[in-house]
């Protein structure tokens, strides 16, 4: 199954480190980040899931859940949880879905066959509150993911979603935003009271206030 933008991110109910989760019904009104690595005790993945923890400010701050996966089982992440607190000086924070069924990893596409059918490939994705997928990556498995740069995204969508603005490449919080191109200028007018600069007719870039 191919997951798309807009999709409906598949609900499921799975065991992890925290419990059992009803997916939908854990994520709440809030955002939610979905990722998955191959295996437990994978180098890798063990910096990025540290990586993660020493988020959590953030992403509580987004209110937003992140929710791990692999296809091993409680005992292993248990195990691994250990060694990601000792080499990452981070423990692990969030749940890790033990998918040993590979129910959810087949829902979400996760399983690549030419890469290798027992695992799961190193994807993520960005969930919003309506419940609808706003983002998808996958990764290579020698590049650790840069999670900086899935929080940046998340902010960018969460603006977006308020103000009818865009975010330019290499945006960052506090940079100037682009008017949504549906955005007529006599509407900019009410919206943007500051003004803004014109580059194009369809380039207009506005710091917000």
């Amino acid at each position: 199954m191919t997951i798309q933008l807009g999709q409906t991110a598949p609900d499921f109910v799975q065991d992890s480190t925290q419990g059992p989760i009803q997916f939908h019904s854990w994520l709440g009104e809030g955002w939610g980040i979905l990722f998955s690595h191959p295996k437990d005790f994978t180098p890798v993945c063990t910096t990025e899931l540290g990586a993660v923890a020493q988020l959590a400010p953030e992403w509580e701050k987004r209110n937003t859940k992140v929710l791990g996966l692999s296809v091993d089982d409680l005992k292993d992440h248990a195990s691994w949880e250990a060694d990601i607190a000792e080499t990452q000086g981070s423990k692990v924070n969030f749940p890790i879905l033990a998918d040993t069924d590979k129910k959810v990893s087949t829902l979400y596409g996760m399983i690549h066959p030419d890469a290798d059918p027992k695992v799961t490939v190193r994807s993520v994705f960005v969930i919003d509150p309506s419940k609808k997928v706003r983002l998808t990556l996958t990764y290579p498995p020698s590049a650790g993911r840069n999670f900086n740069e899935i929080l940046r995204v998340l902010e960018s969508l969460q603006l977006t979603d308020k103000q009818k603005v865009t975010t330019p490449a290499n945006w960052q919080a506090g940079d100037d935003v682009i008017i949504a191109p549906s955005v007529s200028d006599e509407q900019a007018k009410a919206l943007f009271p500051q003004g803004w600069k014109t580059l194009k007719p369809y380039l207009r870039l506005v710091k917000l206030s």
